[in-house]
């Protein structure tokens, strides 16, 4: 009967972490690529942990360990990726529902946000420490490898 339950437990843990690789390959954007990656493998994990702690009987203290460490680790890593997605610009804006951090005032002593090489709000380099060339010079001319001669 243990053996039945640990069996199913690990069958349930390793379909819920393939399922959490499967979405990470076809989910759109970084957010529910995000969701895909930490949900379903923390509960794959733990359902693998429980069933490996059911057939074996032993090293109990080790697998609780694993399932602390990954439920404490696993939500802070994806938070942190999650906020530095948004704020590298990489999240979908069209598939959010509600945006919080777009009404979210600045950090105190944080700087402005850096404009991109193609935004309007960029600077023109300075001339005095920026100088551009004169004439752009021609391009070299491409050499063609000398071939040995034909007998």
């Amino acid at each position: 009967m243990i053996d039945a339950l640990a069996w199913t437990c690990l069958t349930l843990g390793a379909l819920l972490s393939l399922s959490a690789g499967v979405a990470l390959l076809r989910f759109p954007d970084l957010l529910s690529r995000m969701h895909a990656a930490t949900k379903p493998q923390v509960l794959g994990l733990l359902l693998i942990l429980t069933g490996c702690a059911l057939s074996l009987r032993d090293h109990l203290g080790v697998m609780l360990l694993v399932a602390v460490f990954q439920m404490a680790t696993a939500p802070v890593a994806a938070h942190m990726v999650g906020r530095a997605g948004y704020r590298s610009g990489r999240v979908r804006q069209d598939l959010l529902i509600t945006d919080e951090l777009a009404t979210q005032p600045p950090l105190p002593d944080s700087p402005p946000p850096h404009p991109g090489p193609g935004d309007p709000r960029r600077p023109a380099p300075d001339p005095a420490t920026h100088p551009q060339p004169a004439e752009a010079l021609p391009p070299e001319p491409t050499r063609q490898p000398a071939r040995p001669p034909l007998r």
